[in-house]
């Protein structure tokens, strides 16, 4: 019988481990107990959970063997796994993770520990439905998204990537949430590699700057600089919008093609408005809209969308644009090598009050070095 809860699998052979399980989760959830992997994949012919809880050291096929056969069908592909083991070294939670498991608690664990990694996982996964519902509406309301298929699905490891600690917070959440999103339009754009990430460092650099110099300190004191940081990650998000063909193409775009590239920004405040529509959680996505709709303006007027001029620029548009140039600049593409930072530099410093802010300007020749030493890792 359907109780409206959500149904978990704990696997092991253990019978001391799955007691241990089922009183830390059986109030809040449904959980069916398996010895061994074997009864797991017989049982899934005919169920599917929401959760999995998987020994690695059983008899028989092992919790890595499980894995393997969960990933070869659609059916159970994208069931959250969360490995429970003894073993406690790096190199069996990287080959967990790296298989495609959510998280690696290690045993013995602790119920509350248990109970809280579940409910985590479970929230993350109502965080990917809801984005794939969001951008199915938006597929039906815009043409071009109709190219575009949300490979959220994929992104299980990529957002444990994003998790530093374990006991998850609100803050870490929207972290996830932000890093999904930002990776899903990263993914489709073949020619940026790792742009989101070291623009947000680039980011973080010149803020670090302001801080200290005193650059615009009144504005900058009322910002939750965390929070800027993680909406910096939707900046390009209207990107889902821009076709394969254009966004991948390695030669010269034609003027049509740059039309449809630039409706990027109006695109990314389209998609962060449905997104506030469905959360309570509003701060970090007012930063992400005025990042989204305003790295491309120009201090003369002549960027897009809005031909906005001077400090009518929202500042943090102004900052992204330095970041996201000097990126460009030293990112090779097919149609271009990539540009030497002293040169990056120069084109910068020029660009200063027609392209720049020219107080900005002042203040990224002050921590050029620091742009350097991101730009040359690897």
């Amino acid at each position: 019988m359907d109780t409206g809860r959500k149904a978990i699998y704990l696997v092991d052979d253990d019978l001391t481990n799955l007691t241990v399980g089922i009183d830390a989760i059986e109030e809040q959830y449904d959980v069916l107990t398996l010895s061994s992997g074997e009864l797991l994949l017989g049982m899934l012919e005919k169920n599917v959970p929401d959760l999995i809880l998987l020994d690695i050291e059983m008899p028989g096929m092992n919790g890595y063997d499980v894995m393997a056969r969960l990933k070869e069908d659609p059916r159970t592909a994208n069931i959250p796994v969360i490995f429970l083991t003894a073993m406690n070294d790096g190199g069996s939670e990287l080959k967990g993770l790296s298989q495609g498991a959510v998280d690696y608690i290690t045993k013995p664990f602790s119920e509350p520990l248990l109970l809280k990694r579940v409910e985590m996982h479970l929230l993350m996964e109502s965080q990917k439905r809801m984005l794939e519902e969001q951008t199915q509406k938006l597929e039906a309301q815009t043409h071009e998204l109709r190219l575009q298929k949300l490979e959220l699905t994929r992104l299980n490891s990529n957002l444990m990537e994003m998790v530093e600690d374990k006991t998850k917070t609100v803050v870490e959440l929207q972290d996830a949430l932000l890093s999904t999103m930002a990776q899903l339009v990263e993914c489709r754009d073949d020619l940026t590699g790792k742009h989101i990430e070291r623009t947000r460092r680039y980011l973080g650099v010149l803020l670090d700057g302001m801080q200290k110099q005193g650059v615009y300190a009144e504005e900058v004191s009322k910002w939750d600089i965390n929070l800027v940081l993680q909406s910096a990650q939707l900046h390009d998000v209207g990107k889902i919008a821009v076709k394969d063909g254009i966004l991948n193409k390695p030669g010269t775009l034609t003027d049509e093609e740059y039309e449809e590239i630039k409706r990027h920004t109006a695109f990314g405040l389209t998609v962060i408005e449905k997104i506030k529509e469905s959360t309570s959680e509003q701060a970090f996505l007012e930063y992400a809209k005025v990042f989204a709709v305003s790295h491309h303006e120009k201090w003369d007027g002549s960027g897009y969308p809005g031909g906005l001029k001077g400090q009518n620029i929202p500042l943090l548009g102004r900052l992204m644009a330095i970041a996201d140039v000097y990126d460009a600049l030293r990112s090779e593409r097919p149609y271009k090598n990539a540009y030497p930072h002293d040169e990056s530099v120069s084109i910068i410093q020029a660009g200063s009050g027609t392209h720049f802010d020219p107080v900005l300007v002042g203040l990224f020749l002050s921590v050029a070095g620091e742009f350097a030493a991101i730009a040359g890792e690897p």
